[in-house]
């Protein structure tokens, strides 16, 4: 046995897809968990076929594979918090949602994938529907786009209109995520039309916690939500709270896409190691 005693980084342990571009998914995940100084540990919860442009292709991996490999890593190391991205099936939702009930006192942060950015539809709506009525409710934050938010919480048909008028506001689809479960959303403002992005913070009881506003940078990125959900779970981790994780991860990420690059095709990759990079940071388009 080594004799000095080394003490541990804290651990992540994320569920995600593969990203063979290293863009989004557990490669993005992985980056950014080790980069904040943590230890990362991946559940693979689907294969794809995809580069920077676009999805292509992608199979779920068996949910008896996803447990078996949840369930062997939890029973030989302690995990500080659970990240969750790309889930590929309902039976997947299930089995994580029963893997997460037997550890309560982790915390959960949830980047609800239901398309790429290219607009590649990437859960359904029977997993939506899944999303919100086994993983909702043990989520510490949720850290959808507008999108996203408004999908996840779009009203049941025997739900009453919150809006009479027309589409409910972003504010009322926070409202309706907490509803669901959620302890805090993070909505992010990546997709909506403002001259500044805007994430605002939102908690169960008390509403909207804070607003935080970042330069729109040019072009698209792939894998910016994987990154900013990643780097809160690592914020959680080391002991942040939820408000100090979230402003750490934010800024972390902005970081990242300020230092990005274009590698391909498509869209821009954030570099998440862009800290320790001895250069300015400019796109390489």
């Amino acid at each position: 046995m080594n004799p000095h005693v080394v003490p541990l980084p804290p651990i992540v342990l994320t569920f995600a897809a593969s990203d063979p571009s290293g863009g989004a998914g557990l490669q993005a995940d992985l980056m950014t968990l080790s980069s904040m100084g943590c230890h990362p540990l991946s559940v693979t919860t689907a294969l794809t076929v995809q580069d920077t442009v676009g999805v292509a292709g992608i199979m779920a991996v068996d949910a008896d594979w996803v447990e078996d490999q949840a369930r062997t890593l939890l029973e030989d190391m302690p995990v500080a918090a659970f990240k969750i991205g790309l889930l590929g099936s309902v039976d997947n939702i299930g089995i994580i949602a029963e893997i997460l009930a037997d550890y309560p006192g982790v915390p959960v942060v949830l980047d609800p994938v239901l398309a790429s950015g290219r607009g590649d539809e990437l859960a359904d709506e029977e997993m939506i529907a899944a999303l919100r009525e086994l993983l909702l409710p043990r989520t510490t934050i949720l850290t959808p786009n507008t999108l996203e938010a408004q999908r996840l919480s779009a009203a049941d048909d025997d739900d009453d209109a919150d809006d009479e008028a027309g589409d409910p506001t972003l504010d009322d689809c926070a409202q309706r995520l907490l509803v669901l479960g959620c302890e805090y959303v993070l909505l992010t403002g990546t997709h909506a039309n403002t001259a500044r992005v805007v994430n605002s913070l939102y908690r169960q009881k008390s509403g909207l916690v804070r607003r935080d506003a970042w330069d729109r940078l040019p072009g698209t990125y792939h894998g910016s939500g994987c990154t900013l959900a990643s780097a809160i779970a690592a914020g959680l981790a080391r002991g942040l709270s939820v408000d100090e994780a979230a402003w750490e991860a934010q800024d972390y990420t902005w970081r990242s896409l300020v230092a990005g690059f274009r590698p391909g095709m498509g869209q821009c990759i954030p570099d998440r190691f862009h800290q320790f990079r001895p250069r300015s940071g400019a796109l390489n388009d």
